[in-house]
């Protein structure tokens, strides 16, 4: 009796770990397709395509887009559904000055504390934001210009701090792709150099002041050009 309430136990979990784990794949899809900018503001998502491409029910999609508009990546409406958000100007400004006062704060502070090691570590992802621009990966290079500013996070051990940067630079590629930058990749990785090179020499002014000079030129070169996509080609699994 013991043994088969014990094995209908096993039965039952099994399902719900499957389903946390579908819910979880359709939402760092879509998360990574609007990070690395192949997901545009304003895209609709429907959920009998996205169920179909991810080959799940739609009650699951409905779980994943929940928690999307949650963290105010999708926005939910009667009668129109699920689309991608589209952030205004006054939140575009908003999150940008959110960014400047958390990430002055946070390089000033790396400077205390990081060790030759944690200096090694950003050096390494600088070397790999060089290799995908000279491979020409947008979609990498994109992720890896993105997670510099997680990393410097990372390295302070704070990890409520790490994950607010994530929803932080999430909002600012979207913000991005509705009002298109025209700074370039490589002037984003060049001032990454030079804010890895502040906090190597431990200079706390000289690394916070970069770090708002870079958040300001992102900021100062976005204009409105929203653009189009294609949502089976973006969320296409590879078997």
């Amino acid at each position: 009796m013991a043994t088969r309430g014990k094995l209908k136990a096993v039965k039952t979990s099994s399902p719900d770990r499957a389903t946390t784990g579908a819910t979880e794949r359709i939402v760092d899809s879509i998360t990574s397709a609007i990070v690395e900018r192949r997901l545009t503001p304003g895209t609709k998502l429907a959920e009998q395509k996205i169920a179909d491409i991810f080959k799940v029910s739609r009650t699951l999609v409905r779980q994943a887009l929940n928690q999307l508009s949650r963290d105010r990546l999708v926005t939910l409406e009667p009668a129109r559904g699920a689309h991608v958000a589209m952030p205004g100007i006054e939140e575009a400004r908003q999150v940008f000055e959110m960014r400047n006062m958390i990430e002055g704060a946070l390089v000033s502070e790396l400077c205390v504390r990081i060790t030759d090691g944690q200096v090694a570590q950003l050096q390494a992802h600088l070397k790999a934001e060089d290799q995908a621009l000279a491979k020409g990966n947008v979609s990498e290079r994109t992720r890896l210009l993105s997670d510099f500013h997680v990393v410097l996070a990372e390295l302070l051990g704070n990890a409520v701090l790490a994950e607010t940067m994530k929803d932080l630079l999430s909002r600012s590629q979207l913000i991005s792709l509705m009002y298109q930058s025209a700074h370039s990749a490589e002037e984003s990785h060049r001032e990454h150099e030079q804010v890895v090179a502040a906090i190597g020499k431990r200079d706390a002014r000289a690394a916070a002041k970069l770090m708002k000079n870079h958040i300001d030129s992102v900021e100062r070169n976005l204009r409105t050009n929203p653009g189009a996509t294609d949502l089976d080609q973006i969320l296409h699994i590879k078997g």
